[in-house]
């Protein structure tokens, strides 16, 4: 994924940290925002619905794995860097030191409290990164994320229930590294999706419990057990490879077809599981890094996985920013969740650079999306989305320019995809709402 950003952005001087340039969008002085932030209010979710965090790309690997009490020999295969040290050296050159004390869940910094404080009934996360010692890369591949196993806490402390591991990382240390990936994240409790050592395990999907409360029976209003079902695929738009499909015997990831052949199999497959009570949601990586414009046939497929496949949310990823939610006849379809946690930190990419303002492209401004999903019949009650903003390689309260950034963007995002009037702040909470519209729940308009 990287290769595209860095190919015009760093030198061989860069990778002993020696020329580092900061970025422009980065402040060296520490955000007022982060040393006062304010006590998050309480925000109740609608009854008869489910909590849903998501995220996207969580890169745990390279020098996020650096900085961690345990870290992978640092050896890098790239065209232009040799060391992952060097990334944590781009980071300090520009914002300064990082602290001593950085715990496993150092990078999650004030997101932790942000969870806690919304209290999701279940978290998702896009994470793209291999989790082994493993020191084969896939051949040719030029970037290769890993995270040393005795980092997985840094996932358990946010609370994480599935990681989507249909991404262009994850088979980044060979089959090996996949395997041990699988291994360790099972053995910490926690649930995978879109990978496995078989397409039998690839495509099925990550169970999670919802609370009684959240389902309610339209009949009785009695609470009654529901289910949040994840599949996971890649497309190979994002860099996945095709030589990376699971198969009968042959460990790898589930692909993702946009076609209508494509719909219809993953209808079989939420056919197959799904139940009264249950939310069906599919995480797709897929589109480019860089770009606004969600091509016609993300939205075609997004919209007919809504239509004729069962599907209640569609988790998409991928773009290094935060692109905007559609609401399609009442379900959330989120394109390009954006990057949360990496080790871009301090990257002057000059290729985006040279031909946008620095502005237009943030992705070290985070969003954590919270949705509000009706068990009866899946549809969004309620989106609520949190800013954040990556500094020493750990998660911040946004500073006023990456605040009107974000919620500008995210307001213009949303307001072109359809469904609701854009979005607004919450006052006093440091988060952001989705103005649904009063007849997105009855309509919307196809991609054809």
């Amino acid at each position: 994924m990287l290769s595209r950003r860095l190919a015009l952005g760093l030198t061989a001087a860069a990778t002993l940290g020696l020329c580092a340039r900061p970025s422009r969008c980065f402040s060296a002085a520490p955000p007022a925002a982060a040393a006062a932030a304010p006590a998050m209010p309480a925000f109740p979710k609608p009854p008869g619905t489910a909590r849903i965090l998501l995220t996207g790309d969580v890169m745990l690997g390279r020098g996020v794995d650096q900085i961690l009490p345990h870290h992978c020999d640092p050896v890098l295969y790239e065209a232009c860097v040799r060391d992952a040290r060097a990334y944590v050296r781009l980071a300090t050159d520009a914002n300064g030191p990082l602290p001593a004390d950085r715990p496993a869940a150092y990078p999650w910094g004030v997101a932790l409290n942000d969870m806690q404080d919304k209290a999701p009934d279940a978290r998702i996360i896009n994470l793209e990164t291999a989790v082994t010692t493993n020191d084969e890369p896939w051949p040719s591949k030029g970037i290769n994320y890993r995270m040393h196993p005795g980092n997985v806490a840094t996932i358990t402390a946010a609370g994480v229930d599935v990681c989507a591991l249909a991404n262009n990382h994850v088979l980044d240390w060979e089959e090996e590294g996949l395997l041990e990936t699988l291994d360790t994240l099972h053995g910490a409790g926690l649930l995978t999706a879109g990978a496995g050592r078989d397409l039998a395990e690839a495509e099925a999907p990550a169970v999670v419990p919802l609370p009684p409360s959240a389902a309610v029976d339209p009949a009785s209003g009695a609470a009654q057990p529901g289910r949040l079902l994840v599949w996971a695929i890649g497309h190979g738009s994002s860099g996945v490879f095709d030589s990376w499909a699971a198969g009968q015997r042959r460990p790898g990831v589930a692909l993702a077809d946009l076609s209508p052949a494509g719909v219809a199999h993953v209808a079989q497959l939420v056919a197959r599981h799904k139940r009264p009570g249950d939310i069906a949601l599919v995480s797709v990586h897929w589109g480019s890094n860089w770009g606004f414009e969600v091509p016609k046939e993300h939205r075609r497929f997004a919209h007919a996985l809504s239509d004729e496949a069962g599907v209640d949310v569609v988790h998409g990823h991928s773009s290094h920013h935060a692109k905007g939610a559609e609401v399609y006849k009442g379900r959330l379809l989120l394109y390009g969740c954006g990057d949360l946690i990496s080790d871009y930190e301090g990257i002057m990419n000059y290729e985006i650079e040279s031909h946008y303002p620095p502005e237009m492209y943030r992705d070290d401004v985070g969003v954590l999306w919270y949705a509000d999903v009706s068990t009866a019949d899946g549809r969004l009650r309620q989106l609520t989305m949190t800013p954040t903003r990556l500094k020493h390689l750990s998660l911040h309260h946004p500073e006023p320019a990456d605040w009107q950034y974000i919620s500008r963007t995210l307001d213009r995002e949303c307001r072109k995809l359809g469904g609701s009037r854009g979005v607004g702040a919450v006052p006093g909470s440091g988060s952001l709402m989705l103005q649904l519209d009063e007849g997105a729940e009855a309509g919307g308009r196809r991609e054809e």
